[in-house]
């Protein structure tokens, strides 16, 4: 199967990771975006053959009362605060957006990952936002995820989808995607992010994917490394 296996986050060094791992999901751009040159020499230092997916800046999905802004180098100004999140076209939302472009840009990223907190729940006013931000502003070069964390109704996700031509991202352990053609897991732990992936849950992964064009399994529990060498290790027999 062509199942593309990787982490969120290099979790193991640079140099270890491209030798066991095929892409890599970087987490640090939803944080703090890395300055160019960091990206930069990430991208020379990896093979050729190397694929990096990344999440959006914060900014652009987390309210400024997300306790993740605590992750900044500098603290979000004050005059941010009730501006940026859940998909405002606000100066700040629409530089972070800009910003991750760049990211994805100077990392040749494939996908472009926006994840939503539990809280950006499927109202009347945050459905119109997310619509009207992803209409308007310039998307990136490869595909762009999305994963809301709350309860979807999962004909408005299928709606929100094809209309805004994004990728349902899911943790398959808790649901399903609604883009099984564009699969793109993220297995946070069944039980918390402390959770190891029983032998029973990795084979029912296997053949969640099995036939599926090209599905990406990323790790992002915290025993992701063994987790994620059980499963290519299944995949291989």
């Amino acid at each position: 199967m062509d199942v593309r296996v990787g982490l969120c986050g290099w979790t193991v060094s640079q140099a270890a990771y491209v030798r066991r791992f095929p892409v890599v999901e970087v987490q640090h751009t939803f944080y703090d975006p890395p300055a160019d040159g960091v990206l930069t020499r990430w991208r020379t230092q990896v093979p050729s053959g190397f694929e990096f997916t990344i999440k959006a800046w914060q900014v652009v999905t987390h309210e400024s009362n997300s306790p993740t802004y605590r992750r900044l180098k500098q603290p979000l100004p004050d005059s941010f605060r009730g501006q940026v999140g859940a998909f405002r076209a606000t100066p700040p939302v629409l530089a972070g957006w800009q910003r991750t472009l760049e990211c994805a840009r100077l990392l040749r990223a494939t996908a472009v990952l926006l994840q939503c907190p539990r809280s950006f729940r499927p109202t009347p006013d945050n459905v119109a936002r997310l619509r009207r931000f992803l209409s308007e502003v310039d998307r990136p070069a490869g595909r762009l995820l999305w994963e809301p964390r709350g309860d979807w109704p999962p004909q408005l996700l299928t709606e929100l989808c094809a209309e805004l031509d994004l990728v349902h991202v899911v943790d398959p352990m808790q649901t399903e995607t609604v883009t099984p053609e564009q699969t793109y897991y993220r297995l946070h732990g069944t039980n918390g992010s402390r959770h190891v992936h029983t032998d029973e849950e990795l084979r029912r992964l296997r053949d969640l994917v099995d036939g599926r064009p090209s599905p990406y399994v990323m790790f992002n529990n915290l025993p992701r490394v063994g987790d994620a060498e059980r499963f290519l290790a299944l995949l291989s027999h």
